[in-house]
């Protein structure tokens, strides 16, 4: 016998009991999660890149340099291992056919030489950006808190394409800073759709319950991952100028050594090529 019950209204649906109980768990499990996506993202596209644009901006200069005198070293060390060998064999030292193998032995180097050049231009692009007052920030927060309850696919597993792409354009906006794109996007969003009583609805509720305590459990797990990574590991170095001062002089101390040994290395191979 169906568990649905009927009004003396022709073809009004009273709500059961059971499923009433359990919509509102689910409110609550998405609220939840909301609030975890927000938390997340914050890490992601505010607090983390802010962290990385202060490092960058008071050490990332020195950190670049030092590498870069780093992976010179290390291309020289292995420049005369390459000469001694050819010396070893009796063979003729062509300079230019070394030089070719060595680009392409630290072609890892330069590329991460070449990421460095990015952070750092990144940094310096977003520390030009408009900063938000800390009343558009809480605003901020608050719209697209209430357009991840709208719009967001884990919330929502049949979203349209188009409500998918606007909702790409709502995290786009808030990593940006763009309040009034988020307030464009926050009044396009409408309010929930009811859903109609039938057969199967208990087994429904139960596993979308199931499905959002999983996804609350994943994004759980995201945010302690993101707090254990770089660069918010960062955190207290950047926030501490007494910290920024130690790595600073100690960051110049290793590029001395790196010189004086880079000097060292190009001598020998001066001698070695006599």
């Amino acid at each position: 016998m169906s568990k649905m019950n009927f009004s003396n209204s022709p073809g009004k649906i009273v709500p059961i009991p059971e499923h009433e109980a359990l919509r509102e768990e689910l409110e609550k499990l998405r609220t939840e999660l909301s609030m975890l996506v927000l938390e997340r993202d914050e890490l992601l596209f505010v607090e983390c890149k802010n962290i990385e644009m202060a490092y960058m901006l008071s050490v990332g200069g020195l950190e670049y340099k030092a590498y870069e005198i780093e992976c010179a070293v290390l291309r020289l060390k292995r420049k005369a291992e390459m000469i001694q060998a050819k010396k070893n064999r009796q063979e003729k030292v062509i300079l230019s056919e070394i030089e070719t193998a060595l680009d392409k032995e630290f072609a890892d180097y330069r590329a991460k030489l070449d990421e460095k050049i990015r952070k750092m231009n990144d940094a310096l692009e977003r520390s030009k950006g408009q900063i938000l007052t800390d009343e558009e920030n809480a605003e901020l927060k608050k719209l697209y808190r209430a357009i991840v309850k709208e719009l967001h696919p884990d919330l929502h597993p049949d979203l349209s394409e188009a409500k998918k792409r606007l909702f790409q354009s709502a995290v786009d906006a808030y990593e940006f800073g763009d309040l009034e794109g988020l307030r464009i996007i926050a009044g396009m969003v409408g309010g929930p759709v009811t859903q109609e009583e039938n057969k199967d609805m208990t087994g429904q509720l139960i596993k979308e319950k199931e499905r959002l305590t999983k996804l609350i459990q994943t994004v759980n797990k995201r945010i302690a991952s993101i707090k254990s990574e770089y660069p918010y590991i960062l955190k207290p170095l950047v926030e501490d100028p007494d910290k920024i001062e130690e790595k600073k002089a100690e960051l110049q101390a290793y590029t001395q050594e790196l010189k004086e040994v880079l000097a060292a290395y190009t001598s020998k191979i001066a001698e070695m090529l006599r």
